[in-house]
């Protein structure tokens, strides 16, 4: 009977814990009255909320956020285990990356800048303090500008040019804020070079390097513009890159008063070429020039330069000039010349652009065709011991025309 009664009584004891836990779990299962927390809620306490756990910057859900806001999860007490964020533009998803802090308290991007027209999604697990762990899915969105500005650049991608080209970027937009906006574009070379940037007024920011580039120098550009604010309220639109290469050295040099041009390859003259230079009342301006267009054949009116007659009419007009090599933004060409006679090597009869001896139509065994046949776009055309002033360093890519000096005065970036 003593061992029956003990299984007994041990029998009553595992059915008044099971009766315990058993009323719990009813208190758990159900939701009456004006208290609404379960039962195991009563005995152990509420759980902390993922948002009191882990706090989420800017919060979820919000709409319209400015790029100067910042990005930003922490943990008030605990640690966060992971965080991937995920930005969602221009129908792309590209990862965020960033760290979490030595502590475990803190996860920021490693850029600062938030993209804009953006969906962020913010995954987050963290332990809180007593060691539970917490997971938090946050989204929000960034602010649309109406209004963009984008960079048109000189020279073009993967193309080979001379070795006096100049990166040269025109905006669209006047850039108030050029500091940001140089920052924000590079431009590197292999072999390595000390690099600068110039700005002409507020639209224009050109790139060389002291002396022009080494023949074989592959040079890479890159616009990190996209959400850069401009000017107030108008931001970047462009986030990319593109290289060139520079292939041979060559560089004439046009005497105005002796009616020459010197074509040099890699410093050894390959040729003498008789040319005519501007005439006195419209004289070719003197300084390095760079050639920033080449035409087989083109048209040359006289009032798109402003050379006009009494009736308003062009001083000239020649739709079929070959061999055009733009010289100037203001239209100073070297090119093909075959309407003018026993002029070249003689005397200087152009409204200030360099001709060379060619025929209607063009050929290449001509002086103008054998020029046009072995130069490139970036090389230097300097012009000598004419009667007028020197180029505008912003007029084409006349940046040479500048000492080092007074190029580097010119950035942003002191």
């Amino acid at each position: 009977m003593r061992h029956v009664q003990g299984r007994a009584r041990r029998a009553g004891v595992a059915l008044a814990a099971v009766l315990t836990w058993a009323g719990l779990l009813a208190g758990a299962a159900g939701c009456t009255g004006e208290d609404s927390r379960s039962g195991l809620e009563r005995v152990l306490g509420k759980p902390p909320a993922p948002e009191d756990v882990i706090r989420v910057t800017p919060e979820d859900g919000t709409k319209g956020v400015r790029p100067e806001e910042r990005l930003l999860v922490r943990v008030p007490g605990g640690r966060l285990e992971s965080v991937k964020v995920v930005r969602s533009q221009d129908a792309q998803e590209t990862p965020v990356p960033g760290r979490i802090a030595a502590d475990g308290s803190s996860w920021r991007p490693d850029d600062d800048r938030l993209g804009l027209a953006a969906r962020y999604t913010v995954d987050a697990v963290a332990l809180d303090g007593d060691g539970n762990r917490s997971a938090r899915h946050t989204t929000f969105t960034t602010y649309v500008p109406e209004e963009r500005f984008i960079g048109y650049v000189t020279p073009e991608n993967r193309s080979t040019v001379g070795t006096g080209m100049i990166v040269s970027l025109e905006f669209n937009r006047e850039i108030d804020n050029r500091a940001a906006v140089q920052r924000a574009v590079r431009v590197t070379a292999e072999p390595a070079v000390d690099i600068r940037p110039h700005w002409f007024g507020d639209t224009r920011l050109d790139f060389r390097p002291e002396e022009y580039w080494a023949p074989g120098t592959r040079v890479t550009v890159t616009l990190g513009l996209r959400d850069v604010e401009g000017a107030p309220g108008v931001y970047g639109l462009q986030d990319k890159s593109f290289s060139f290469t520079v292939g041979r050295s060559q560089v004439s040099l046009v005497d105005a008063a002796k009616h020459t041009m010197q074509v040099r390859r890699d410093d050894e003259l390959l040729a003498t070429v008789p040319i005519t230079a501007g005439a006195p009342k419209n004289t070719t301006y003197n300084g390095k020039m760079v050639v920033t267009e080449m035409l087989e054949l083109t048209r040359m009116n006289g009032a798109t330069v402003g050379f006009k007659k009494a009736n308003g009419k062009g001083e000239y007009d020649i739709p079929d000039v070959p061999h055009a090599m733009r010289l100037t933004s203001s239209g100073t060409f070297l090119h093909g010349n075959y309407w003018a006679e026993d002029v070249f090597g003689r005397v200087n009869v152009s409204h200030g652009c360099v001709g060379l001896r060619d025929v209607k139509g063009g050929a290449s065994d001509t002086p103008a065709g054998w020029f046009f046949d072995r130069s490139l776009v970036g090389d230097v055309i300097e012009v000598v011991h004419s009667k007028d002033k020197q180029v505008a360093p912003d007029n084409g890519l006349g940046g040479w025309n500048m000492t080092w000096k007074e190029w580097i005065a010119g950035g942003a970036l002191k």
